[in-house]
């Protein structure tokens, strides 16, 4: 897996996504502990609608930054956007009205918006061979889980010293220290193959998406691990300073649990798509995903649940989670040509965020008018539907070819 480290491209673009989401999990721990700080019992509705405005302004924001990124220069871009995300992680430790933070995270995650996708775009470029792609996606993915182990672990120990505010300090000089190894690389950035307009610019990636039938049956399963993770991001902090009555430490170790398990999967996942077809992997992901969290509903039903028990249930969690979507940008690859990467990847982007943006506040909405037990039998139930549908609507022989109704769309 480590050998794709050889390409210096890449190399420096894994570390800035590894700063910067170092910062971003000290942010997502602060902003939680923020809301409980504000809010008081009341957190779980006032993170599910932070969450909900930073959903609305990926799902906003995205398409129509794919249709200007394929105008700009990638690498310019990217630094711009990473700086504008530190400047406002900066002024989120001056926040006291619960309005504040719902305007600096939209600032926030309307830069993130146009990011990430360029971003993830920009790798299989970088990597034109699948396999050293599927072991980027895995290092990736460890990226992701590595900041949710350690992220937390940091936290817990800053967190014995400092003030929970001081962590969006971390914040900022995360996206600084990715800014600064972006602009030490050189990218490609593929030009369209005809010039378009800005309607067709800003939708053509979510037309193409909804074309191809195996990216169908990735948005249906993308409900699925969405549900599971919207449990675990919206409602861990009430659980544990609510529930178990524990400590502000404590909600860093049952996230790490979410975190810990998913990068099991992370590192199962180069051998097992290599014998196993991506559909097969994604199913399987998401019905172990749902069997978790449905035998955790019945567990705080029944008796207490100690911290270490919790962190267990988390971890099988996002093992599910973790399987369901990292094999994603093979599919998004394999779906698309180079040209129109960055517009699949946005609607990918757009589309999933879109989940989330219906699941956070209805997470937060069940938790805050149910107990515990009854928010994970609904999040169960509510995840099912996806399996099912991507179960029809995927078919069984996928051809890694781009799909004739790409084609003749172009």
């Amino acid at each position: 897996m480590l050998s794709v480290l050889r390409i210096r491209t890449y190399r420096h673009l894994l570390g800035a996504q590894v700063v910067a989401l170092t910062g971003t999990g000290l942010a997502t721990i602060a902003l939680g502990l923020l809301a409980y700080d504000l809010a008081g019992g009341a957190a779980s509705l006032v993170l599910g609608t932070a969450l909900t405005i930073k959903m609305v302004a990926y799902v906003v924001v995205a398409p129509l930054a794919a249709a200007f990124a394929e105008r700009l220069d990638r690498r310019r871009m990217l630094v711009t956007l990473d700086l504008v995300r530190a400047a406002v992680a900066v002024c989120l430790p001056f926040v006291t009205e619960i309005w504040q933070v719902y305007v600096l995270i939209f600032v926030l995650q309307s830069a993130s918006a146009g990011f990430t996708p360029a971003f993830q775009a920009t790798i299989p470029d970088v990597l034109t061979d699948e396999q050293d792609y599927t072991k980027a996606l895995s290092l990736s993915r460890l990226a992701y889980d590595l900041e949710s182990l350690l992220s937390p672990a940091l936290a817990a120990g800053l967190l014995l010293f400092v003030s929970f505010d001081s962590l969006f300090w971390g914040t900022g000089l995360g996206f600084i220290a990715s800014a600064l190894l972006v602009v030490s690389v050189a990218l490609p950035s593929p030009k369209p193959t005809r010039r378009r307009g800005i309607y067709d610019r800003t939708t053509r990636g979510i037309r193409l998406y909804l074309h191809t039938p195996r990216l169908r049956g990735l948005l249906a399963l993308t409900w699925t691990a969405a549900t599971l993770s919207a449990m675990i991001i919206v409602n861990t902090v009430v659980i544990v300073r609510s529930d178990l009555g524990l400590s502000e430490s404590a909600v860093a170790i049952a996230l790490a649990g979410f975190g810990g398990g998913s990068m099991l999967a992370a590192f199962a996942l180069p051998k097992l798509l290599d014998r196993f077809m991506d559909r097969t992997v994604m199913l399987s992901g998401a019905i172990f995903g749902i069997l978790a969290i449905g035998l955790s509903a019945i567990l705080f039903a029944a008796m207490p649940i100690s911290l270490i028990g919790l962190a267990i249930l988390w971890a099988c969690i996002g093992f599910g989670y973790s399987a369901t979507l990292t094999p994603s940008g093979r599919l998004l690859t394999r779906s698309t040509r180079s040209e129109d990467r960055p517009a699949v990847f946005a609607a990918q982007f757009t589309l999933s965020h879109a989940c989330w943006l219906v699941l956070y506040p209805l997470t937060g909405w069940i938790m805050t008018t149910t107990s515990t037990a009854a928010t994970l039998g609904w999040m169960t139930l509510i995840a099912a539907p996806g399996v099912m549908v991507a179960l029809v609507i995927w078919p069984r022989s996928d051809r890694k070819a781009v799909s004739k109704e790409r084609a003749d769309m172009s």
